[in-house]
């Protein structure tokens, strides 16, 4: 039976919610905060403090007094409050549903104290599987002179080191298995003082392999590099400065794409391109994005942000006339090439729809660019974490300066995919309160399972 507060001993934490960042939230009889890692709603717990300020605390759980019901066993050795443990997840300990549950509440706190926007319904949660999931991460390497061998995965928790991981439950069940070949690979080479990172891009059927190493890698290196590639079946590729330097370590490789199916879009891509980390959810999401645009064959559609196409060329199936806009000319030239290889590829009667990419600073975009790029009925919107300030308002801009529109006008529907609840919400507000729309919906998608990262979509409608 749950005890009154009065009846709690001293040192003692009632746990109420739960934030973003996994942590235990309680107060204090003074109504102090209390942010307690480890601890979940409804326990009671015993912390250890190690910080604190005037208006908040932070600790660490000690011991629980009562246990949640929705605490589970994590599911990786790894995982957990101890020296080395890898910080790679936060939720481990939580139930999956729970995890998807209060991801949501994260959603509605953000939409509604930050933007003040308060969707009209809710969204059932986009799951997906919990494990074996992450087809995208970027690895650290470490060569550590004390211990006399190479660590490969991701940064303890709270610190910048790298963990001392043998396997990982999120990825995919071959890159994990793959991980002490992967450490005995880089301690044999010349170069294992100069590997700081390894990057995994997993294709439908191409595990693709990026080795930064800041050194010509010598030519007993790259025999050991093939040999390893011909035994695990992966493919290579190098990078010794920025981006533009990534090359195959073996040309005329197979090629590293996946496809949309539900659209019949094949999508090559290079490994360091931007793709979706959860291969499973992107389906569903793209599916569920445009089921929301609701687009027939007599509307024109802008996708702002919009990368390799990933929502583009599903877009071109429906639509009447697509507009790609995005800020790297890179992705840009990478989108047409999709564009025309998928074209080529359809059947005369379902030939994509006339479609256009275009880069531009969607970070610097103005009221005279967006009226530049002419009317559309539906738009799409898909920006990184820092969201789309500038795009909504503009548009905010033009609702307030009829003056300005000079026959543009707003879309009737948009559809808003994000990954950061909190520049969401910024947006949302903006196109409710100057804008002239309503959040008719907003619901999260768990594309991060275990981790405390939130993705979600939102639509609006002109009011």
């Amino acid at each position: 039976m749950e005890l009154p507060d009065g009846m709690l001993q001293p040192g003692h934490y009632r746990i109420d919610a739960m934030d973003i960042e996994a942590q235990g939230i309680a107060r204090k009889p003074d109504g102090k905060v209390v942010f307690i890692e480890g601890a979940l709603p409804f326990e009671v717990v015993s912390a250890q403090i190690h910080r604190s300020k005037n208006s908040f605390e932070k600790g660490v759980v000690t011991d629980i007094h009562q246990e949640s019901s929705q605490r589970v066993r994590p599911g990786c050795v790894h995982f957990g409050l101890h020296t080395g443990a890898c910080g790679g997840c936060k939720m481990q300990h939580l139930d999956a549903s729970a995890q998807v549950a209060i991801k949501q509440r994260v959603l509605e706190d953000n939409l509604w104290h930050l933007g003040k926007v308060k969707p009209e319904s809710m969204l059932r949660p986009v799951e997906g599987p919990a494990w074996a999931y992450r087809f995208r991460a970027r690895l650290s390497v470490r060569y550590v002179h004390k211990k006399g061998e190479v660590l490969i995965g991701f940064h303890e928790r709270k610190s910048r080191y790298v963990a001392d991981i043998q396997s990982c439950r999120v990825l995919p069940k071959h890159v994990s298995e793959m991980l002490m070949p992967l450490r005995a690979l880089i301690f044999s080479m010349d170069a294992r003082e100069t590997v700081p990172q390894i990057e995994l891009a997993c294709g439908d059927d191409v595990t693709a392999l990026v080795l930064r190493h800041l050194e010509p890698l010598s030519a007993g290196d790259v025999v050991k590099l093939h040999d390893f590639a011909a035994l695990h079946k992966v493919q290579w590729w190098v990078q010794i400065k920025g981006p533009d330097t990534v090359k195959l370590l073996e040309e005329d490789g197979d090629e590293l794409a996946y496809d949309l199916p539900d659209f019949g879009i094949h999508m090559p891509y290079r490994p360091t391109d931007f793709t979706q980390v959860n291969p499973y959810i992107n389906r569903v999401l793209v599916a569920r994005a445009l089921r929301l645009l609701a687009v027939d064959k007599t509307e024109r559609v802008i996708d702002w942000f919009c990368g390799l196409g990933n929502f583009t060329l599903p877009l071109a199936t429906q639509a009447r006339e697509v507009l790609g806009v995005e800020g790297a000319a890179t992705l840009v030239e990478r989108s047409e090439e999709n564009l025309r290889l998928n074209q080529v590829s359809r059947p005369q009667d379902q030939a994509l729809a006339p479609t256009q990419f275009v880069a531009r600073n969607l970070f610097e975009m103005t009221a005279d660019m967006l009226t530049a790029d002419g009317y559309a009925d539906k738009w799409l919107i898909d920006p990184p974490r820092e969201g789309a300030f500038a795009l909504v308002k503009a548009m905010a801009q033009l609702h307030e300066t009829p003056e300005l529109r000079q026959g543009w006008r707003p879309p009737k529907r948009i559809v808003y995919v994000s990954c950061n609840p909190a520049t969401l919400a910024r947006d949302a507000g903006l196109l409710v309160h100057f804008a002239g729309y309503r959040c008719v919906s907003a619901g999260v998608v768990n594309m991060f399972a275990h981790t405390a990262h939130v993705e979600s979509m939102a639509v609006f409608e002109l009011a």
